[in-house]
């Protein structure tokens, strides 16, 4: 049987290259494609260079012309890895938010390392600091924020801004806050796949009449996963915060959160590591300290990592007992613990600034989905 070059390209265009959103023939990925009777040969160009792609993309052609075209056909299939060409950092397309200066990433490569507590702290103290503050309880399946702040019970207000209606965050203590928990009850837990999820942050993250912020603090899930990559792709993170307490356990995942902000393809600016919980101290004894996870694991981390050490927090009583009453602990006056916020949140000033002035505007990330997982390209 003689086999037409049409019918080849034609079959090739219903399978896509790793890591390319087109098909190979509208990718550029077929360089090109010879037919000598019931022989065909396909030279084909791709940027992932792993083994397990090229073997996938030599296996997908081998079975499409194999079903579409011809069963009996003779194929050489002949892969070609070109990397692609290198961007700028920091340079990639995405939408921002008017009228927002900087949008950092809370995040913990672990749950229970006090990160939503790190937030809240963070936001009031730049409040006190005379920052127009806003924070986007991004954590769908475990909102706290809203009790952290006592606005459990308050709902979004509807705003018309520019003709369009718009929520208008929830505010207190001098902060704007929109999360998942404003709209659904206490007791009800939240039981969405990863689109619902991503779509109903993007509503709070563009439906919102967030108005003049100098920070947007974004209190990211624990982990590193679908709703990480759902925020990435919505907006440009100018920097990430890592929150850790010192055990290894935490200090491994922590060192995930941090491989992930960093990887090339992702590329967020990581402004440094607090460490949580970094030791104890009793109400009855507060010049003693007592290192009940373990001694500067985090800062240990920080300096193995080359990121800057922001600071570290007790385990004090007094901490979570604020935040479960709803009113932070930095919010006290004339404390150590006041003392302790500010002078992190100083370090976190310092950082976005420095990384503002050294560093091109971050954008968001393009994220294609293929084969069932996420890829995350430029």
């Amino acid at each position: 049987m003689k086999i037409n070059k049409q019918d080849i390209l034609k079959a090739l265009e219903t399978i896509s290259a790793p890591g390319e959103g087109q098909n190979m023939v509208e990718s550029g990925a077929v360089t090109n494609v010879i037919t000598f009777g019931d022989e065909v040969v396909v030279d084909i160009t791709i940027t992932n260079p792993s083994l397990q792609a090229k073997k996938k993309t030599e296996v997908e052609i081998l079975q499409t012309i194999h079903r579409l075209v011809y069963e009996k056909a003779k194929i050489t299939v002949n892969i070609k890895v070109e990397a692609p060409t290198k961007s700028a950092p920091n340079v990639i397309k995405g939408k921002s938010i008017p009228g927002i200066q900087n949008i950092v990433a809370v995040a913990s490569g672990k749950g229970g390392v006090g990160k939503s507590t790190v937030t809240a702290n963070l936001a009031v103290t730049l409040a006190k600091m005379g920052f127009k503050v806003g924070i986007l309880d991004a954590d769908i399946y475990g909102p706290s924020i809203p009790i952290m702040f006592d606005v459990v019970n308050e709902k979004p207000l509807a705003v018309n801004v520019d003709g369009k209606s718009k929520m208008k965050p929830v505010e207190n203590y001098g902060v704007k806050i929109l999360s998942i928990g404003f709209f659904t009850k206490p007791d009800q837990a939240v039981v969405w796949r990863g689109p619902m999820a991503a779509k109903a942050l993007n509503q709070m993250i563009f439906d919102a009449a967030w108005g003049e912020l100098d920070f947007l603090l974004l209190d990211l899930p624990p982990g590193t996963g679908d709703i990480h990559l759902s925020i990435m792709q919505s907006l440009p993170i100018t920097g990430a915060v890592i929150v850790s307490t010192p055990q290894n356990v935490a200090l491994a995942d922590a060192k995930k959160g941090v491989a992930m902000f960093q990887q090339e393809s992702i590329n967020v600016p990581v402004l440094g590591i607090i460490e949580n919980m970094a030791y104890f101290t009793p109400e009855e004894l507060p010049e003693n300290k007592y290192y009940i996870f373990g001694k500067q694991g985090a800062k240990n981390l920080a300096e193995d990592l080359q990121v800057p050490f922001l600071g570290e927090l007790p385990l004090i009583q007094s901490i979570r007992e604020a935040g479960d009453i709803g009113h932070p602990a930095a919010l006290q006056t004339a404390t150590a613990l006041e003392q302790a916020f500010e002078k992190i949140t100083q370090n976190v000033v310092q950082e976005v600034v420095r990384r503002n002035d050294d560093l091109p505007p971050t954008e968001a990330i393009k994220i294609t989905t293929m084969a069932g997982c996420s890829a995350v390209k430029k």
